[in-house]
């Protein structure tokens, strides 16, 4: 493994304030999202998906942070209170979650990403920051902002977007720019049909990952002048950035890089089941791309009082292949291949799993074969029961994806919620 010298901090941090954008609805996910914000969602056995831009932010010594909430939050708020509660409000550390304030209308939500932020002034200079850091609360990947804004203040640059290249074939769903010798952006345009390549490499795109950094006074002047624009749909990626180069200002990309290793740029957009999936087993992959068990930087979350996973049996009784069991989970007898578990499974007796995604709180019943299956928490699978050989059978009790993962959730096993210690209590429609 290829590692970069001791990282860089820079003491801009300390003068930065970071807002992540917690509030989309994240339709792309589907049944994932049905009862909770994407944000929320549990990624990588004992995490959620926010975990990793805040523990981006404590690593990077950022720490004054806002977290602006909008749909389906109480997953997300309930989280935030038990696992990040441990900052220092003495030394100026802080995570504040801000619900949608509908300051403007009292009839509607945020309309876009830059309504959010302009609806949120008032608590953002009631901080008195330097510099805002606006992150998305929804990708996963280790990154030092700290690094960024030094760059952003040695190229001064009137804001700062992070971007990463991308197979041209996968860029449409993000905002692509083009850049010139010194990473001054010179065009850009929003989920395009047809991305416009880099013309060192025809094949890739220059994307944008929603990470921007702004000084205060910067940031004002443009929100104030977007929400006054009636044709603007107030978002940043449609409306604050093409605004900012038709008018010559001076938006700086910054190429980003893993702040360990120099052998990675891993960055995911898990905005879709097949992506969310994928990501999740790149994890228990022989070399995975993303290293949570790099002690240089730590991925923080809320721990559990559980007790360690057991395997029950003999040496031959259960049998593991490049798996993943968290705390409390309990397997007896059975074999998991490309599997991961998250806290407080439960697997019985006999079970063959392949490629299964269980969430927390699940129980899979003796005798199950379960092949591509990902399963949301607390399902109960019944026992025999067999999913991903026969799709044709699946899809007329679950909801299979273009890449054939076969998602099952308590609703379509005609169960309710029932709440177990640990784990997530979202509600559930019964």
């Amino acid at each position: 493994m290829n590692r970069k010298p001791a990282r860089f901090i820079s003491r801009l941090t300390q003068d930065t304030l970071a807002l992540v954008l917690a509030g989309g609805r994240g339709s792309r996910l589907g049944l994932l999202t049905d009862w909770r914000t994407k944000p929320a969602v549990p990624f990588a056995g004992k995490f959620r998906i926010i975990d990793f831009a805040l523990s981006n932010c404590m690593n990077s010594g950022i720490r004054r942070i806002c977290i602006l909430t909008q749909y389906k939050s109480h997953s997300l708020i309930q989280h935030i209170l038990q696992g990040w509660n441990h900052l220092n409000a003495g030394q100026g550390g802080f995570i504040d979650v801000v619900p949608a304030q509908q300051w403007v209308d009292e009839d509607s939500w945020y309309l876009g990403t830059a309504d959010a932020v302009y609806q949120t002034s008032d608590i953002i200079e009631s901080y008195e920051p330097k510099y805002v850091l606006i992150l998305a609360g929804d990708h996963v990947y280790h990154m030092d902002y700290g690094e960024m804004l030094a760059d952003h203040v040695k190229t001064g640059a009137n804001f700062t977007i992070a971007c990463n290249t991308v197979r041209r074939e996968d860029a449409s769903p993000f905002g692509v720019m083009q850049v010139d010798e010194s990473l001054r952006v010179i065009d850009f345009e929003e989920k395009p049909a047809e991305p416009k390549p880099l013309p060192s490499a025809a094949d890739t795109s220059l994307i944008s990952m929603g990470i921007y950094v702004f000084s205060l006074d910067y940031l004002q002047a443009q929100l104030n002048r977007d929400a006054a624009d009636e044709r603007s749909s107030h978002d940043f990626g449609k409306d604050i950035i093409p605004y900012t180069l038709q008018q010559n200002h001076h938006v700086q990309a910054y190429r980003f890089h893993s702040p360990n290793r120099e052998d990675t740029h891993y960055w995911r957009d898990v905005g879709t089941i097949d992506a969310y999936y994928q990501a999740n087993m790149e994890i228990i992959s022989p070399e995975p791309p993303l290293d949570i068990y790099d002690p240089n930087w730590p991925v923080y979350t809320h721990q559990p009082q559980l007790p360690p996973a057991h395997f029950i049996g003999n040496s031959r009784a259960c049998t593991l292949r490049n798996s993943m069991a968290s705390g409390g989970c309990v397997i007896e007898k059975s074999s998991l291949y490309d599997s991961m578990l998250f806290s407080l499974v439960k697997v019985h007796d006999g079970c063959a799993l392949q490629g299964v995604l269980a969430l927390p709180g699940c129980e899979i019943g003796a005798g199950s074969r379960l092949t591509n299956v990902l399963l949301d928490n607390q399902c109960q699978v019944p026992e025999g029961t067999i999913i991903g050989e026969n799709h044709t059978e699946d899809a007329k009790h679950f909801h299979i994806t273009e890449d054939g993962i076969v998602v099952v959730n308590r609703e379509m096993l005609g169960q309710g919620v029932h709440y177990m210690p640990g784990v997530m209590p979202e509600l559930t429609r019964t």
